[in-house]
């Protein structure tokens, strides 16, 4: 069996993050193919039981995009061709599985139908999420087997807040953000649906390395792995 995995992008280790993935993904006997270029990624899918998004890919150039980003737009500003956005289409057409990591609600901001397959997307302006800090507790909710059975634990990590979500999705892990002007609301950070014949997770966790080595979250991504290729 064969994942995708698009990796690479500003203010993130991802190739360390991406390191992390791939051991994941071997252990349950699946082969990652790393690509850091987005439209040879989605060329890649054809065959793939998988494709994971660990990346910050997005034109910076959308409206409330801030000056520093647009400022590289010439230079880091990615939108996926017609035909690789195709290719992704054939894929849940196909019943393959799509896994969201943590900046890939920010991905692909001019391409409406990836928002909508992951369930979510940024809104510059609106969403946010305070500088990584102190442990926050995050807390699974409701039966879903990507989380059941699970009890509460402790990550350090970035809390994204008010993402734009697509109607229907069930948070399965919540947290507060530690710092900031609102420490009581509890963010969704995990959810897992079916969109266009394909099983989609997203995981707004995942800045940093150390987030995957809480056993809780490795197991959370061990599952959704399984749930998405119909393992």
């Amino acid at each position: 069996m064969r994942a995708v995995v698009l990796s690479g992008g500003l203010t993130h280790d991802f190739p360390a993050t991406t390191a992390c993935l791939v051991e994941l993904l071997s252990g349950q006997g699946i082969r990652a193919e790393v690509h850091t270029d987005v439209d040879a990624a989605l060329r890649a899918l054809p065959g793939a039981a998988l494709l994971v998004v660990n990346a910050l890919r997005w034109t910076m150039t959308g409206p409330g995009t801030p000056d520093r980003y647009r400022e590289l737009a010439g230079t880091e500003g990615e939108s996926p061709s017609q035909s690789a956005r195709a290719r992704l289409a054939a894929h849940l057409e196909a019943g393959g599985g799509v896994l969201g990591m943590h900046t890939a609600s920010i991905c692909f901001d001019d391409w409406p139908e990836w928002g909508r397959t992951l369930g979510a997307a940024w809104v510059w302006g609106r969403s946010h999420h305070p500088p990584i800090g102190p442990a926050v507790e995050v807390r699974p909710e409701g039966g879903h087997e990507l989380v059941d059975g699970l009890a509460p634990f402790t990550v350090v990590d970035e809390v994204y807040g008010n993402l734009e979500r697509a109607p229907g999705t069930v948070p399965l892990l919540t947290a507060a953000q530690p710092t900031g002007p609102d420490t009581h609301s509890r963010h969704p950070l995990l959810w897992a649906r079916e969109h266009a014949g394909g099983r989609i997770v997203y995981d707004a966790l995942g800045h940093h390395p150390p987030s995957y080595e809480v056993p809780e979250h490795r197991e959370i991504l061990r599952r959704a792995i399984h749930w998405t290729t119909h393992g």
